[in-house]
C-alpha cells in the first residue's frame, strides 16, 4: 500500500490518499480538504477498479453534506447506490472527480497509450462539492511513456501536461495539483 499527498495550487487544499494494488484490481481511499468556487468542503472518497483499470465502484461523501455511490460494470453501464440506471453515462468507463488528480490515473493506466498516441474518451465527471455527475469529453496523449501525459478537458477547453510516476500517479499537474514530498 502506498500513501501520498497532493496540495492544491488553486487554494489552500490538501489531499491524503492510500493506494493499493490487489490481485483483483486497484483501490484508493482518500480525504480531500479544499475549496471550490469560494466554498470550503471536506470530501472522503473510495474508488475501486478491476485489473484492467476500469472503474467498478465509487463512493463519495461531503462532510456534513451529500453522498454519492456509483457502480460500473466495466463496459460503460452505470447505476447508483439505489440500483437506478444512469443512462446518461452509457459508454463511460472512467470517472473524473474534480477535486483530485488521482482519477487521471484511471484512464492513463487503462488506455495504455503508446508514446505520441492520443485517445479521446467520455467520462463520468463528478463536480465538487455538489457531487453532480455529468458526461464529459476528455482526451489523453502519451508524451513520454510512464512519465508525462497531456490531459485535455474538451468539455471546458483546458489542457495540461502532467508528470506521473511509474504507477501513473500524478506528481505535477500544473496550475492545479502538486505532490508533496514524503
Amino acid at each position: 500500500m502506498r500513501e501520498l499527498r497532493w496540495a492544491s495550487e488553486e487554494g489552500d487544499g490538501i489531499e491524503h490518499l492510500t493506494f493499493d494494488a490487489r490481485d483483483d484490481g486497484f483501490a484508493a481511499e482518500s480525504v480531500v480538504v479544499g475549496q471550490r468556487y469560494g466554498k470550503a468542503y471536506g470530501l472522503h472518497y473510495v474508488v475501486r477498479c478491476d485489473a484492467q483499470w476500469r472503474t467498478r465502484y465509487a463512493w463519495l461523501k461531503i462532510v456534513g453534506g451529500g453522498e454519492l455511490e456509483l457502480h460500473g460494470d466495466g463496459d460503460g453501464r452505470w447505476h447508483d447506490g439505489h440500483g437506478l440506471t444512469l443512462s446518461a453515462l452509457e459508454g463511460c468507463i472512467d470517472i473524473d472527480i474534480a477535486a483530485t488528480p488521482y482519477t487521471n490515473t484511471l484512464p492513463i493506466r487503462r488506455l495504455r497509450l503508446a508514446e505520441g498516441e492520443r485517445q479521446p474518451i467520455e467520462v463520468a465527471y463528478i463536480s465538487t462539492p455538489d457531487l453532480q455527475v455529468t458526461r464529459a469529453g476528455q482526451a489523453y496523449t502519451c508524451i513520454a511513456l510512464d512519465r508525462e501525459y497531456r490531459y485535455e478537458g474538451i468539455f471546458r477547453n483546458f489542457t495540461a501536461d502532467m508528470q506521473v510516476d511509474s504507477d501513473g500517479l500524478v506528481i505535477d499537474y500544473p496550475t492545479l495539483f502538486r505532490r508533496l514530498p514524503r
